[in-house]
């Protein structure tokens, strides 16, 4: 890793994002959920790194991202902020976390920045959530939005299916957008969505868009990080795998086994000793035991 740990950064902010948009760069964003890869991707040079609660899915093992706790969240939150120390942190806000009251939405969200170090949280919804972001934004909390598939909602969507692909639904995402944007929300991502509509929403907000599976037409991407590094199957058709580490892992897995079945391993060299004087009292010590 090439920044030393104790080198200054200038940390990224929501006015980076914003800056980007205006001038024309692009947003990059990965999920990360643990110490170890969260200082990786930093020193990568991410603008963002997202704690999603696609943890359920590719950390945890659950079919979807319903069945993540606050407690969970909270606990990988802490890990990912004790590795990043230069991109913008966002959480997302697990299921049934912001849904049910405003003021517990409020309190939940605090939780993120003030238990676990982030700088943001992430919420799903659209205009039925425009209120609760506006009272998190007003406790000083930023918050990035989340349209098109939203994956807490797959109960109700039917399933993890492409949203906004008619005229109507279009619309109406439009229109959820510009709800979070007068609500307050930073950015917005968008998930799933025709390139065309991702883009002219884009078009029409002045805070960042953040497309995963929207096509090229939107401010910034996001992946989820085990996708791009081949640690999770299936891989969605809109996701690009830049590694395979799953099978590195079993390549690896595979040598040491071989090798401590072979008596290869651990060898010469990485085993420690004890001083002869201290050897020899031990020796008599089992004698006299014997």
């Amino acid at each position: 890793m090439s920044a030393r740990p104790d080198a200054p950064v200038a940390k990224t902010t929501v006015l980076t994002l914003q800056h980007k948009k205006e001038s024309g760069e692009r947003i990059s964003m990965l999920t990360a959920y643990d110490y170890p890869t969260a200082r990786a991707l930093d020193a990568a040079g991410l603008d963002a790194l997202l704690v999603g609660d696609s943890l359920a899915m590719v950390v945890l093992g659950h079919e979807s991202t319903l069945a993540v706790t606050m407690d969970e969240m909270l606990h990988h939150a802490r890990a990912v902020a004790r590795g990043a120390k230069r991109a913008l942190l966002v959480a997302d806000m697990p299921f049934l976390s912001y849904q049910a009251e405003i003021a517990e939405a409020v309190r939940n969200a605090g939780r993120f920045l003030k238990e676990a170090g982030m700088d943001a949280v992430k919420l799903e919804g659209g205009r039925d959530q425009a209120d609760t972001i506006r009272a998190i934004v007003r406790a000083g909390i930023p918050v990035m939005g989340h349209l098109g598939l939203q994956p807490q909602s797959i109960r109700r969507l039917g399933g993890f299916r492409a949203q906004a692909r008619t005229a109507e639904a279009a619309s109406d995402l439009l229109g959820d957008a510009l709800a979070l944007e007068a609500a307050g929300c930073f950015a917005i991502v968008l998930e799933s969505v025709p390139e065309k509509v991702a883009a002219a929403v884009t078009a029409r907000l002045h805070v960042p868009t953040i497309g995963i599976g929207a096509g090229a037409g939107t401010d910034g991407q996001v992946l989820v990080s085990h996708d791009l590094l081949g640690l999770y199957e299936p891989t969605p058709r809109f996701a690009r795998r830049y590694a395979s580490l799953a099978d590195e892992i079993v390549r690896a897995g595979q040598a040491f086994r071989r090798d401590v079945e072979s008596g290869d391993f651990p060898g010469p060299g990485r085993s420690f000793a004890i001083p002869e004087e201290e050897w020899g009292a031990f020796l008599a010590t089992l004698a006299g035991r014997s």
